[in-house]
């Protein structure tokens, strides 16, 4: 596998992670692990980490291709 496949791979990766926050948002989801309710800022901090991550892999793939 080279830097480019990895690059696009992690960026989709990251892209469904931050869509799957985002859905959880918008529907208002609960998510409850044993008897811990996850609040809903936790979504927020996953939604805009994944999205910065996404997008640094997307952008690192689009600058790997010029090489």
């Amino acid at each position: 596998m080279n830097k480019r496949t990895y690059f696009l791979i992690s960026g989709l990766v990251f892209a469904i992670v931050a869509i799957v926050h985002l859905l959880r948002v918008i529907n208002q989801l609960p998510v409850v692990i044993g008897t811990w309710s996850a609040p809903m800022a936790a979504s927020w901090i996953g939604l805009i980490v994944a999205g910065i991550l996404s997008y640094c892999g997307f952008a690192l793939m689009c600058k790997e291709k010029g090489t």
